[in-house]
């Protein structure tokens, strides 16, 4: 596909570099190392059933909730506006 002013296939590396970041931030997420027995926000006992299944879990499954609703995505706009293609 010809892109005008880039080389062809410089669309399908901006796709694959934009999944990579993706799946890249998304296991930054995951916890690791040791869990705790209790929530480090709340203080409720984190269950044996979330420690198995999340190895590493400091939070109980609401706080996390919290945490996962705060999450703000930040990433780079690879493909730039048109404006700024046309200036």
């Amino acid at each position: 596909m010809a892109g005008g002013w880039t080389r062809d296939g410089a669309v399908l590396d901006q796709i694959n570099d934009t999944v990579v970041d993706g799946v890249l931030t998304a296991r930054a997420r995951i916890p690791n190392g040791p869990g705790r027995d209790a929530c480090l926000e709340c203080g409720d006992i984190i269950p044996e059933a979330r420690r198995r299944a999340m190895p590493g879990a400091v939070t109980c499954v609401s706080c996390q909730s919290g945490r996962d609703a705060r999450i703000v995505a930040v990433g780079i706009n690879r493909r730039g506006s048109k404006d700024s293609q046309l200036r």
